[in-house]
C-alpha cells in the first residue's frame, strides 16, 4: 500500500480489470513456487518503524511532508497521518551481527530525523500510540496530502456507507463513532520482516503464528488512547476497528474484519493465503498495469505481480505474507504487531525473540499446532493485546496430552532456550543472541518481582504516579516528556523509573 498511485476514481470496467489480472497472477504465481530453487536463499532480517513527530510541548506535529523534504533520503516515507513517518532500514542478508547492526541503524536514523526535527522546533518519538494525541487532532484534515491515502480513505468509507465505530473495553472504556479513517493514523509499529524459503513457509508462518502472543506480551506499549487506559497494546482494537467497513448486522459480520489475525492454520503454503485473501475481499485500489506475469517469467524471471502485490498490501493481516520480486523473487513474513518503542533496545530483542521462536520451532511446529486448535491461538493473540504480561494464554502440553492455560511470563521463560537454539540455526553470533534474549529475560525478572516488564506497564505506572500532583492533561504532557527522555538513554524500557 506504500506505493504512489495517480489514478484516484474507478469504473466497473477497472474492477474487472483487476479481478481477471488478479486471477491470472495467482495462477502464475503457482507455477512459480513450483520452480525448482526459487526463492531460496540466505536468511535475512528486516524493518520498517514509524513514528510520531512532536513539538516542544509533546503534542502531535503535523510536518510530515517539510521532514521528508529536508531529509532527502529514500528511506524515509510518509504516512496516514500527518504526524508520523516510517523509515525503512537496510536488510541484514546473512550476518552473523544482524541485531546489533540493526540496533546501530536504527540510533543512526532516530539521531538523524531528531536533528532534522530540531530545526523546525519538533522531535521524533517511537510510541505505540502517543498519550497526548486528541480528537481534535484526528479527521479528513490530519491524513497526509497525498492521493493514495485520500483514496483509501474514501473507498473505506465509501464501502462502510456510515462512521466507523470504535468500542474498547479495558481498564477504561471508550465507545465513539468516527467518520474517516483518521484514527488509524493514531497507531505506529515496528514492522519486522523474516526471510523464509519456500518450502519451509507453512512452517514458519504456523510458528509465527502461534508465538506472536508471546512476544506482543513483552512489547506491549499502547496503553493510552485519548486519555483514557484501555489494553496495554490497545493499538490491536483500534487498528480493527478505525477500518472495519462491515456493519453490525449478522448478514455483513459473517465475512471477516479486513485486520485479522488469521482464520486457520497454513496447510500447504503461501500461495493459499494469496487466494485467500483474493477470494474474500474486494479490491479497494483496482490499478492493473496489464503487463502478463507470464511473459515475464519467460523474459525476466521473477514476475511483479504487481495487482497481486497491492491487493495483498490491502489485507492487514497481523502475520502478513509477501511475495517480493527483488533478488530473482523471493518470501518474507512480515511481523506487524509490535508497536513502535519504547527503546531501540526493546524493539531489537523483540525481533530476535520472535526470529529465534520461529526458527527453533521450525521442525516440531505440527506437533504442536495439532495439539492447539487455531481459534485458541486466535484467542491468545487477544488476550496479549489486552492484558500484556499479565495474559494468561493457551498452551499445548504435548507430555501430558492436554490444552493448558498458563501465565504467559511462564511460557516466555520455557521458551527461551529455543529461541536460542533457532538463534544458533541462523548462525547469529553469539554475543549478538545472548544480548537480546537477555533483556527479555531480564524484563520477566522485573516482572516477576512486581516491577514494570514492558512499556505498557511503565506507561500507566508513570501516569499513575504523575496524576498525584497534576490535572490528567499535565501528567499525559510530562508522562511523554519523561518517555522521549528514556528513549534518548540507550536502556531498554525495564531499566526506566517511573517515579516523577
Amino acid at each position: 500500500m506504500g506505493q504512489d498511485i495517480q489514478q484516484t476514481t474507478f469504473t466497473e470496467t477497472d474492477y474487472h480489470r483487476f479481478r481477471q489480472q488478479l486471477n491470472r497472477e495467482l495462477e502464475a504465481f503457482q507455477n512459480l513456487l513450483n520452480q525448482p530453487g526459487f526463492g531460496e536463499g540466505p536468511s535475512s532480517f528486516g524493518a520498517e518503524l514509524e513514528l510520531y513527530i512532536i513539538d516542544g510541548t509533546s503534542r502531535p506535529y503535523p510536518i510530515n511532508q517539510r521532514l521528508l523534504e529536508l531529509a532527502q533520503d529514500p528511506q524515509l516515507t510518509l504516512e496516514l497521518n500527518r504526524f508520523n513517518l516510517e523509515y525503512n532500514f537496510t536488510p541484514q542478508i546473512d550476518t552473523p551481527n544482524a541485531f546489533s547492526n540493526m540496533l546501530q541503524q536504527m540510533h543512526g536514523a532516530l539521531d538523524f530525523l531528531g536533528s532534522l526535527a530540531k530545526e523546525e522546533g519538533a522531535r521524533v518519538v517511537p510510541v505505540g500510540i502517543l498519550p497526548t494525541l486528541k480528537a481534535g487532532d484526528m479527521g479528513l484534515e490530519a491524513i497526509t496530502d497525498v492521493p493514495r491515502y485520500h483514496v483509501l480513505a474514501k473507498a473505506l468509507r465509501d464501502k462502510r456507507g456510515r462512521d466507523f465505530h470504535i468500542s474498547i473495553d479495558g481498564q477504561e472504556q471508550i465507545d465513539m463513532h468516527w467518520p474517516d479513517v483518521s484514527l488509524e493514523g493514531a497507531n505506529t509499529s515496528f514492522q519486522f520482516h523474516y526471510r523464509v524459503n519456500p518450502g519451509d513457509f507453512a512452517a514458519s508462518y504456523n510458528a509465527a503464528q502461534l508465538v506472536t502472543p508471546l512476544v506482543l506480551a513483552v512489547a506491549a506499549n499502547s496503553p493510552l488512547f485519548l486519555g483514557r487506559r484501555l489494553w496495554h497494546e490497545t493499538r490491536v482494537a483500534l487498528f480493527k476497528q478505525s477500518i472495519d467497513y462491515r456493519l453490525d448486522d449478522a448478514l455483513d459480520k459473517h465475512l471477516p474484519a479486513r485486520v485479522l489475525f488469521g482464520l486457520g492454520w497454513v496447510r500447504q503454503g503461501i500461495h493459499e493465503l494469496f487466494t485467500e485473501g483474493t477470494c474474500l475481499f474486494d479490491p479497494l485500489l483496482p490499478i492493473a498495469d496489464g503487463q502478463d506475469p507470464f511473459e515475464q517469467m519467460h523474459q525476466d524471471g521473477a514476475p511483479k505481480l504487481s495487482a497481486l502485490r497491492l491487493h495483498q498490501g490491502s489485507v492487514w493481516t497481523w502475520n502478513r505474507p509477501i511475495y517480493d520480486p527483488a533478488d530473482n523473487g523471493h518470501l518474507r513474513i512480515e511481523i506487524r504487531s509490535l508497536p513502535a518503542g519504547p527503546s531501540v533496545e526493546n524493539m531489537i530483542s523483540n525481533s530476535a525473540l520472535i526470529s529465534g521462536l520461529m526458527k527453533g520451532l521450525n521442525s516440531e511446529i505440527d506437533s504442536l499446532i495439532a495439539g492447539i486448535p487455531f481459534r485458541y491461538a486466535e484467542q491468545n493473540f487477544y488476550r496479549a493485546a489486552k492484558h500484556g504480561l499479565n495474559a494468561t494464554l493457551f498452551w499445548p502440553n504435548l507430555k501430558a496430552g492436554r490444552l493448558e492455560e498458563r501465565p504467559v511470563t511462564d511460557i516466555l521463560k520455557a521458551m527461551l532456550p529455543v529461541a536460542q537454539r533457532g538463534l544458533d540455526e541462523l548462525n547469529i553470533n553469539p554475543s549478538d543472541s545472548h544480548r537480546q534474549l537477555e533483556i527479555i529475560q531480564q524484563a520477566l525478572q522485573a516482572k516477576t518481582a512486581g516491577e514494570h516488564g514492558n512499556g505498557a506497564e511503565w506507561q500507566l505506572l508513570a501516569y499513575k504516579n504523575l496524576r498525584k500532583d497534576l490535572s490528567d492533561e499535565q501528567a499525559l504532557s510530562q508522562l511523554v516528556e519523561n518517555y522521549y527522555g528514556n528513549t534518548r538513554t540507550l536502556k531498554p524500557v525495564h531499566e526506566w523509573s517511573t517515579k516523577i
